[in-house]
């Protein structure tokens, strides 16, 4: 099934007229008789978490997705469908590291919504940079990563507990703000 999905967002994303039915389900334009599905992305504090209505076959939520993108306009239709496709295609649990991936973070992040709404933003604050700071040079970044680094690595006196997550994090962070 995933393989036919991700043909079908190719499709889609291209723009191209899709045969119904499609994946045992059928588009179905109107809504009459149809009930209705809401799935909500939600805050709570600093955290996102997803909020699934579990009505309807999964193929059924997915197939509604992958067709409501392909009405975005053709800039906006690509990366939607990238994520889609993200989306399919992940093997674990439907949580923080699930928004993480979604929103494009490879480590160290998972499910802050400060994060995911301004990442350079939260790159530079957990790299120590004072808010509103001028776009860091790569030595910069490179210096504060390691003085950061030295503040939450065990070897150095920090708590052991959460300290994998925390060096992850400045890692991500040192990426968004560089590039590695």
């Amino acid at each position: 099934m995933v393989p036919d999905l991700e043909a079908l967002t190719h499709e889609l994303e291209a723009g191209r007229r899709v045969s119904q039915p499609r994946l045992r389900f059928r588009l179905q334009v109107d809504t009459v008789g149809l009930d209705a599905v809401t799935h909500r992305l939600i805050e709570n504090g600093d955290s996102l978490a997803f909020e699934f209505d579990d009505r309807g076959a999964p193929e059924q939520q997915i197939l509604g997705a992958a067709y409501s993108a392909s009405l975005l306009p053709p800039s906006e239709r690509r990366p939607v469908m990238s994520i889609i496709r993200r989306a399919i295609s992940w093997g674990g649990p439907v949580g923080p590291e699930l928004i993480a991936s979604l929103s494009g973070f490879r480590g160290g992040v998972t499910g802050s919504k400060s994060a995911v709404g301004d990442p350079v933003k939260w790159a530079l604050e957990r790299l120590g940079f004072a808010r509103g700071s001028n776009a860091p040079s790569s030595r910069d970044v490179q210096r504060n990563y390691r003085e950061r680094l030295r503040e939450v690595h065990p070897d150095h006196g920090a708590e052991v507990v959460g300290a994998a997550q925390r060096i992850a994090e400045l890692s991500e962070a040192r990426r968004i703000l560089i590039g590695r």
